[in-house]
Formats: structure tokens, sequence, C-alpha cells
């Protein structure tokens, strides 16, 4: 199981445009095999900072979805990001 996770810094003006301008991948990655959850959302406390959530089957499904192209998008200048890849070798309940 791989997990994709971190924040995206956008202007607060922008956190609006640039989630509606990313919906759509949302969706494509959904569908994608592999697949288990993908998510950019707004951060409720601080207006220019983007939460980023995907949880994947395999790094070869991680891969395949992000090698099949999908939408040219016109998105807002990214700040900063600090998103990172973690592998997980065990999966409980809470």
């Amino acid at each position: 199981m791989i997990i994709i996770a971190g924040e995206l810094r956008v202007a607060p003006d922008d956190r609006d445009d640039y989630l509606t301008a990313v919906a759509g991948v949302a969706r494509l990655a959904r569908r994608a095999p592999g697949c288990h959850d993908f998510t950019q959302s707004a951060d409720p406390i601080e207006s220019g900072r983007i939460l980023v959530y995907e949880r994947w089957e395999s790094d070869d499904d991680l891969l395949a979805f992000r090698d099949s192209g999908g939408p040219d998008l016109d998105l807002p200048p990214l700040l900063s990001a600090d998103v990172h890849k973690y592998r997980i070798s065990a999966v409980e309940a809470p």
C-alpha cells in the first residue's frame, strides 16, 4: 500500500480556483485501477493550504495513473509543496 500525503500552499485568494481546477483529476484517479482514495481539499483553518491524500495499491498503479496523461490544467501558482510517499507494511483497525 502506498500513501501520498502532505500539503500544497497557494495564495489564499487562489485556493478555490486551484481546487476547482483539480476536481476532475480526483474523479479520474478514483476510477483508476489500484486507487483506493484520492483527494485534494481545503484546510479548514489556513486559507492558502491544500491537503493532499492519495492511497494506492502499488507503485505500479500510481505510476500508471501518473503516466496516463490527463487534462491540461491552468492552475494558480504553487507557493510551496510538502508532499511525500509513504510505504505501508501493515494495516490495523484504529
